[in-house]
């Protein structure tokens, strides 16, 4: 493997609670976006910015014969009565080496009581947005615009997506958590991942509510990639740690640890490097429609990478240190082994030497070695 960084002996967890910290303040600032958006009295202000995917809406995408006016276009819908902030205008790209589609994407939130609401407790039609832009067109003097197709989501069918998207985030969190501490032989390591798992995308979900970027489908897709991505990146230090566990007993958990981060620094950075550079690609290039996927990559593969560092292991630290030792023998417990190595640790070892990791070979093998020399002699 290409190695960036040779003998690398930064030390890393001596500054974990510079990073904790910074942690903690993005969770609290995200929280307390959420309670002010949620409590501040305005029904047009919401936690989130919830996208048709789950607060319904109309989709309609309209064609025309040359390169359209977007402006034009959201000036035209804006008078049939709705906001300009509740319109999204999206232009489809043109396909290389094709013409160009001139199509544009209209989103539009529910209609209800003649005003549009963007929250999920609309339930007049949603086909009621693609007869507004209908009426629309025709101020635009434009007679090639026609509309080629619609889509509408019921606040319902959102809501149920909504619910069934964090369902399908709790339980990959646990099927994770079971996952990491049976192959680890220790809950500190599985805990100590999940942990750093749930710090992801609560920092993630605070900034989608501080800059109300749009919720929906994709922005779930981001995040489950996320968490895998974030929890791929924490098993490949915890694996180090387990290999140089059984190399180095002696030495304390805390410089394992450090020693790991430090031999698995290339790694991280080539691969997390190569994905932000895509995922910086999509942020510039990828348009309105994947905005809110892009961001949540962005910030996501920021934040995943200093967790596996930061959160999983001086969590797992923790846990051990609280918890691991009283899983253990007396004598690995006062040389500090974590439980999940104990078993290896302590094998073959004497319980009278009270040295952890000291093989002591047999007795009755040197004993009959001693008898056979002395009947050769």
């Amino acid at each position: 493997m290409i190695e960036i960084f040779k003998n690398t002996n930064y030390d890393f967890l001596g500054k974990k609670w510079i990073f904790i910290g910074m942690s903690w303040a993005l969770i609290l600032i995200g929280a307390l976006s959420v309670a002010w958006r949620a409590f501040d009295g305005n029904p047009n202000t919401h936690p989130f910015n919830m996208g048709v995917d789950f607060a319904g809406g109309s989709i309609v995408t309209v064609k025309f014969g040359t390169t359209p006016d977007l402006d034009k276009l959201r000036g035209a819908i804006e008078k049939q009565g709705i906001p300009g902030a509740a319109i999204v205008l999206q232009q489809v790209g043109a396909t290389v080496g094709q013409a160009p589609k001139n199509e544009v994407l209209v989103r539009l939130p529910n209609l209800t009581g003649g005003e549009f609401k963007t929250d999920s407790i609309a339930t007049e039609d949603v086909d009621k947005g693609k007869k507004k832009v209908l009426d629309a067109l025709p101020l635009l003097n434009d007679p090639s615009a026609q509309v080629i197709g619609a889509e509408a989501v019921s606040p319902q069918v959102g809501a149920d997506l909504r619910n069934r998207a964090v369902y399908v985030t709790l339980l990959a969190c646990l099927g994770m958590l079971v996952f990491v501490a049976f192959r680890f032989k220790s809950w500190g390591f599985g805990i100590g991942a999940i942990i750093a798992v749930i710090h992801d995308v609560l920092i993630t979900l605070g900034l989608f509510s501080i800059f109300q970027l749009e919720l929906n489908l994709t922005v779930i897709a981001a995040l489950l990639t996320l968490v895998g991505y974030s929890m791929n990146d924490t098993i490949v230090i915890f694996d180090r740690i387990r290999e140089m566990m059984k190399m180095k007993r002696r030495e304390p958990l805390e410089k394992i640890s450090n020693d790991a981060i430090n031999q698995t620094l290339s790694r991280t950075i080539i691969t997390s490097g190569l994905t932000f550079l895509t995922v910086v690609a999509l942020v510039i290039f990828g348009g309105e429609v994947l905005k809110s996927f892009s961001w949540c990559l962005f910030m996501g593969i920021i934040i995943g990478t200093y967790s596996s560092i930061y959160i999983a292991s001086p969590f797992m630290l923790w846990w051990e240190e609280h918890f691991g030792n009283k899983l253990l023998s007396p004598v690995a417990a006062a040389a500090g082994v974590p439980a999940g190595v104990a078993k290896a640790v302590t094998t073959g070892a004497s319980s009278s030497t009270g040295t952890t990791g000291t093989v002591v070979r047999p007795l009755k093998k040197k004993a009959k070695k001693g008898r056979s020399a002395s009947a050769g002699r």
